[in-house]
């Protein structure tokens, strides 16, 4: 497989996962403030802490209000990682990918993104905010499902799955990150009715929360959801699967390689990791850490996959 295909392939199916989870992050917050009045003056601006983007925010707005966050993080078109942002991204990469797509994926895509092109202000209004990311979140699960039912598992389908889960691990680290450092600023609220409805919106925001239960029961614990989202083996939105997916298929694309090359030193260390540690022994040694050492170690990772495979001169 030519390069260029290979980053096409790894491009569209990252930032489509991109996309849905900021759509995730935003519903849920909504969520979260129409549920438990907030107590900051800006209680969205944990977003722009997730993502690392308040010099980006602050060029176009004055205030993180509900307004222009829900505009930044959805509609700017000046912002190319919006939910907007994603999905041109997406589309315009899967444009060079017609005989590598299934033509069921590629009309979902592409009605995806004739729909996003049509999105204003207007629609957090009617339909409304609940309704918007309802439907959007659907349109996410339908082009997730049609991948899934018409992609050979050749290596086509791996260089998706490998931008998939290298975005989907940094994600619930950042997310989890902000939780822990951001959203509860005060000690005595640790352990309270604020904190518990905070981490169960974590958990939702991972379509997390009926996996908890099953687990754990429906006492909410921090301990439990670090747990699940970061080191469960069988969760399919934790990080420890998601790497262990990308594995499987950078496993694959090596093994087809002219060449045999030697195994992603950076991918080797950050499965190592996720294999020796549990929720109690981070949390007490230090879990803002070793959240940072994930995002370090993915975004390592994804310039290794960027160097081996999809660099072209």
């Amino acid at each position: 497989m030519l390069r260029r295909i290979a980053s096409h392939l790894f491009w569209t199916a990252r930032n489509l996962e991109r996309a849905e989870w900021r759509a995730r992050l935003l519903d849920v917050n909504y969520h979260l403030l129409i549920e438990s009045p907030p107590r900051d003056a800006q209680p969205w601006a944990a977003l722009l802490a997730i993502f690392e983007e308040r010099e980006l925010f602050a060029q176009s707005y004055p205030t993180a209000d509900e307004t222009s966050m829900l505009n930044f993080f959805a509609l700017d078109t000046d912002n190319p990682n919006s939910i907007r942002g994603c999905i041109n991204t997406a589309r315009n990469n899967a444009i060079s990918l017609r005989h590598y797509l299934s033509s069921e994926l590629w009309l979902d895509l592409n009605t995806l993104y004739l729909t996003a092109q049509e999105w204003t202000p207007e629609v957090f209004v009617s339909p409304g905010v609940f309704a918007f990311f309802a439907e959007l979140k659907n349109s996410f699960y339908r082009n997730s499902g049609i991948r899934h039912g018409t992609i050979p598992r050749d290596l086509a389908y791996d260089f998706m799955q490998v931008g998939i889960m290298l975005e989907r691990a940094e994600d619930v680290a950042r997310m989890l990150d902000v939780k822990y450092h951001f959203l509860l600023p005060l000690l005595e609220d640790v352990g309270g009715p604020i904190d518990m409805l905070q981490w169960a919106a974590v958990l939702r925001s991972a379509s997390g929360f009926e996996a908890y239960c099953k687990r754990f029961g429906n006492a909410i614990k921090v301990e439990n959801v670090v747990e699940i989202l970061l080191f469960d083996p069988t969760f399919p939105r934790s990080a420890r699967f998601s790497l262990a997916m990308l594995e499987t298929s950078l496993n694959r694309i090596a093994s087809l390689a002219p060449e045999r090359s030697p195994p992603l030193s950076r991918l080797e260390d950050l499965s190592a990791l996720m294999r020796s540690k549990r929720s109690r022994e981070v949390i007490k040694s230090g879990l803002h850490q070793f959240l940072i050492q994930i995002q370090d170690g993915c975004a390592a990772l994804g310039d290794e996959v960027f160097q081996r495979y999809l660099k072209t001169d």
